[in-house]
């Protein structure tokens, strides 16, 4: 009688866990599907940045966020972010398999670890996560990424990614980023501005778009160099006749 007293506990138990594993890949994939059509109004970094800001009592922080539908900016600006963040966007499928493992291979040789984050991840990571370096976020990371790929068509994904992307502290999207940086609708943002806004992507606290340090400007440059090979703003729906080299 004990044992099979435990075999239904296990039953039940399984069947418990099938059915919260099931509920959550739902409620996420509707999450996810909503936002396809819906336009997100904060995200999970904004609301950590701001909570940290209440408890470390930050009283000359501003958040600023405005969202500008793609339709709104100027195509300028999604070309410089896929120059220079991912310039496999068009083309991969969430996951840029070639970066992962140059940065492995980097990583064994002792070098400093390097991103090989794509835009999708990186939206991913925005919307739904927390910063940090913890396997438990980089697996959540993962299966969002999954899920925006299936749900989404890229230029939403890149919509969205433009939107909530950090490019100052407390400053997050093209909208608010061209009204603090350049006083302009992001639809009037020319090539070099645009460039500039992708120059401080991987670090916009420590990287400034209105004091470039000479780092900064290099990467702008080289960002706007990229975009010209791309193809122009053509490259991101795939239609541009230069795909970037592997």
């Amino acid at each position: 009688m004990p044992s099979l007293h435990r075999r239904h506990w296990l039953k039940h138990l399984l069947r418990t866990v099938a059915w919260g594993l099931l509920s959550w890949v739902a409620l996420t994939w509707l999450a996810v599907l909503i936002l396809r059509f819906v336009a997100p109004w904060t995200s999970a970094v904004m609301l950590e940045r701001q909570v940290s800001a209440w408890l470390h009592d930050e009283k000359d922080f501003t958040m600023r966020h405005r969202w500008v539908p793609w339709s709104e900016i100027s195509p300028y600006v999604p070309l410089a972010m896929v120059a220079g963040e991912d310039q496999t966007f068009p083309y991969n499928h969430g996951f840029d398999l070639n970066s992962i493992q140059n940065a492995i291979d980097a990583a064994e040789d002792g070098k400093r670890l390097r991103g090989a984050s794509t835009l999708t991840q990186q939206t991913a990571k925005n919307l739904f996560l927390w910063n940090g370096r913890s396997y438990v976020r980089k697996g959540l990371e993962a299966y969002f990424t999954v899920l925006i790929d299936l749900t989404w068509p890229k230029r939403r994904i890149l919509e969205i990614y433009m939107n909530i992307a950090q490019l100052g502290n407390g400053i997050y999207g093209v909208g608010a980023a061209s009204d603090a940086f350049y006083h302009l609708a992001p639809s009037q943002l020319s090539a070099a501005q645009a460039a500039r806004l992708a120059a401080v992507l991987p670090n916009p606290l420590r990287m400034h778009v209105d004091r470039p340090s000479a780092y900064v400007l290099r990467r702008s440059a080289w960002i706007e160099r990229q975009m010209q090979h791309l193809g122009g703003p053509g490259y991101i729906d795939g239609h541009a006749p230069v795909r970037p080299p592997r």
